[in-house]
């Protein structure tokens, strides 16, 4: 191998070793979770000189629920899905056809070494068989906060939030979204996963247990349609 060949190969070896060890994997916060800005001219309420301020009101009789944008509920994530499916087919199938020596003008028809040339049978036979199983089970358990960014004109509250949690060499997130209905808000402010309508929960994690736990660039390529075999 030349010198110069030997050089190339080398830095591309060190390039493809760096780029294996670099995590790739890495949690910032998604701006469409974020709360609403409640600085912002359409959310500020208008001083009227009254003691009575829209928007602002206090409900003395009530429990101390989120009903207003920028409210803070707490969810209690309690996901958990099971699905099975199994399928099997068989299917069976024979065909006899006998076709028996004609007489023409009442003697026998053409033969062939004493044989009936036109007595003859068809037989034909078929079968199929398959089967399937797929199984898959998913739980989610946790809390999270969210705000309350938007009231539908029903009284349904849009609510949106993410959690971030840093740990040892790594980071996981919690994000939801979704719609809920105030008489499904506890009387602590709690409301449970199942509830929201229209929900949109994701978990992750990024670090150096995630990278750990994913494909290297060039077991993807293997496993892209560009190497449908």
């Amino acid at each position: 191998m030349k010198p110069l060949t030997r050089i190339i190969f080398t830095l591309c070896l060190l390039a493809i070793a760096s780029g294996c060890a670099q995590t790739r994997i890495v949690v910032q916060p998604d701006p469409q979770y974020a709360p609403v800005d409640l600085n912002a001219l359409a959310y500020k309420p208008n001083n009227n000189g009254s003691i009575f301020q829209t928007g602002r009101s206090i409900r003395l009789f009530e429990d101390n629920k989120a009903f207003r944008i920028g409210d803070v509920l707490s969810v209690t994530l309690s996901e958990s899905t099971n699905a099975s499916k199994s399928a099997e087919t068989s299917t069976d199938k024979d065909n006899v056809v006998g076709i028996s020596g004609s007489t023409i003008f009442g003697s026998s028809g053409p033969t062939n070494g004493g044989n009936l040339v036109l007595d003859n049978s068809i037989d034909a036979s078929r079968s199929f068989s398959g089967s399937g199983d797929s199984a898959q089970s998913n739980s989610l358990t946790g809390e999270i906060a969210v705000t309350v960014v938007d009231i539908l004109p029903s009284g349904n509250l849009v609510v949106r939030g993410e959690k971030i949690i840093g740990l040892n060499q790594g980071s996981e997130f919690i994000r939801i979204s979704g719609l809920v209905r105030p008489k499904d808000v506890s009387t602590d402010n709690i409301v449970f996963s199942r509830k929201i309508a229209n929900a949109r929960i994701y978990y992750g994690g990024g670090g150096v247990v995630a990278e750990s736990n994913t494909k290297g660039w060039l077991a993807r390529l293997f496993d892209s349609p560009l190497f449908p075999i």
